[in-house]
């Protein structure tokens, strides 16, 4: 067990100039060291992060798992913490991680808690949505991401999983157009349905698993809204 733990923080980030300070800000002394791998923003995303004092490192963009592979790499502490530009460490979720910090980080232990999202200005508990457990801290040297899409850690030796108190506050989807078009892009690299009957079914489906047996009706309007954009997002995987 490590008693004087060091933690880097990694942040992959484009044109996020909306939340990144709040993210960085965040992070401040629960981190050792703040990096963000910037795939050329256009915006002040840039800006903000030097503003902060944290490192930025400029990438040309490699896909999600083999950019925050890149950034893992660059870090200089064994531990690292792995968030987006788009997330929020909440105040309990702060108390917490600087909790298990004080106490020491068990070697072949990965942390994981709850991540909140927000979607058009609503907090979704329903859906599916919601617990949405994430590893997020782990030791660098065990651990590499996979994954074109959805991306996935992999680790060299087995581990365990300790589950931590507090959400990471994820603000995800700004508009129903936002949520569209991100679908859109995500279809173009996953296998498309054979026909345009099986991307309705999967439409169907996933409209009533996630509006009736997630309860996606309990978030109201916002939860109707994500159901329906994510059925259509099915409907446009041919």
């Amino acid at each position: 067990m490590d008693l004087d733990v060091k933690i880097s923080a990694v942040i992959i980030a484009r044109n996020e100039q909306d939340f990144i300070g709040k993210c960085i800000k965040s992070l401040l002394g629960v981190a050792d060291q703040i990096i963000v791998i910037d795939s050329h923003s256009t915006d002040s995303t840039i800006s903000i992060a030097n503003s902060l004092g944290v490192k930025v490192i400029s990438k040309e963009w490699d896909g999600y798992a083999a950019t925050k592979n890149f950034g893992n790499d660059q870090a200089t502490h064994p531990w690292i913490l792995s968030i987006d530009a788009d997330e929020v460490i909440s105040p309990e979720l702060r108390s917490a991680i600087l909790a298990e910090k004080k106490k020491g980080l068990a070697d072949l232990v990965v942390f994981k808690w709850n991540r909140l999202n927000n979607y058009c200005g609503t907090w979704i508990k329903h859906g599916g949505w919601y617990p949405d457990a994430k590893i997020r801290l782990f030791q660098k040297t065990n651990t590499r991401w996979i994954g074109k899409v959805h991306e996935t850690l992999e680790f060299e030796q087995p581990v365990t999983e300790q589950w931590i108190a507090g959400d990471l506050l994820h603000y995800t989807v700004a508009s129903q157009e936002d949520h569209l078009a991100r679908l859109i892009k995500y279809n173009k690299l996953a296998i498309p349905y054979a026909n345009k009957f099986r991307a309705g079914l999967a439409a169907i489906t996933t409209f009533l698993r996630m509006y009736v047996l997630k309860l996606g009706f309990l978030d109201g309007i916002a939860g109707f809204h994500l159901c329906r954009v994510s059925a259509k997002g099915k409907w446009l995987r041919v």
